[in-house]
């Protein structure tokens, strides 16, 4: 895969990403946080299942032998951070609005590169670091969060925010080893799904007629948010380093305020639009800097 596909894969995986944050929020009307992403993941899982049996299970055996240790070590833990940002996320969504959420969840922009070069001691570009603080702003200004009341559930989010970058972290190492995307996506899924749905059978009551009422939230998030776009996060991180590739994801925020423009018919204000701005700055910066140092040295 090229740098431009990788790029247009994160593109595609943050627009998706963005646009389901209303259908998370909707479609927690009548169910739990845990049935709804227990439900979720498992339509995801099956969304991916026959694409993995028509296109990767030939080449399965092969990749995964290279390391069984590592592949089972990275893809299981990419599981749990993401049942741990997505719980999370879900579960803070009950106790804040929309915008403090989205504000704190962009907190995995700042957080990457520096648990990178603890864990991994691993310097990244110095671009990174003006286009987070950019990326900080803009989701400032974008999410109308100096107009919000900091609430209990913004904890909740900053946690959600720290096990994201974790998943985009350790996604960054796996794909440096192995080209199995979509058993990872599966692996993830799966773990997802049955973890939600073991905490949902405790602390939540699962009723058929009121998860078919959220169906359409549910296949929405489930098939591309649950399913395709976290294996084009994959694909994109192929060609991409995990702290320039959290700079792109910013850009959810971007695509969920225009989703909101065209299908909740909210209003676009100045500071949404500057906070627009910023973040598209901050990607811009995170993605030529690095490759106009590359050409000087042709």
């Amino acid at each position: 895969m090229t740098k431009k596909a990788s790029l247009a894969s994160a593109l595609l995986c943050c627009f998706i990403w963005g646009t389901t944050f209303i259908a998370q929020d909707t479609g927690m009307d009548n169910i739990g946080p845990y049935t709804f992403n227990g439900v979720r993941f498992m339509v995801g899982f099956f969304a991916l299942l026959p694409i993995f049996l028509l296109i990767e299970k030939k080449n399965f055996a092969s990749e995964f032998n290279k390391d069984k240790k590592k592949f089972v070590y990275l893809s299981f833990s990419i599981g749990i951070f993401l049942f741990l940002g997505t719980a999370l996320q879900q579960v803070a969504l009950l106790y804040t609005d929309i915008a403090n959420a989205a504000f704190f969840t962009i907190f995995y922009v700042p957080m990457v590169p520096f648990i990178v070069l603890f864990l991994f001691k691993k310097k990244v570009h110095w671009s990174v670091y003006p286009s987070v603080v950019l990326c900080v702003i803009g989701g400032y200004l974008l999410t109308n969060f100096y107009d919000a009341t900091v609430r209990k559930g913004d904890m909740l989010v900053i946690f959600c925010a720290f096990f994201w970058a974790l998943h985009i972290i350790f996604i960054g190492e796996l794909v440096k080893s192995f080209e199995l995307p979509i058993t990872v996506g599966l692996v993830q899924t799966f773990i997802v799904s049955v973890l939600s749905l073991l905490i949902s059978l405790y602390v939540e009551e699962i009723n058929i007629q009121k998860i078919l009422s959220e169906k359409y939230e549910i296949l929405y998030a489930g098939v591309l948010s649950g399913g395709f776009a976290f294996v084009l996060q994959i694909y994109a991180q192929k060609n991409i380093n995990p702290a320039p590739a959290a700079i792109i994801y910013s850009l959810e925020g971007v695509f969920a305020a225009i989703a909101a423009w065209l299908i909740l018919s909210q209003v676009l204000n100045i500071n949404n639009i500057l906070g627009c701005v910023f973040i598209l700055i901050g990607v811009l910066l995170s993605q030529l800097l690095p490759e106009i140092k590359k050409a000087s040295y042709k």
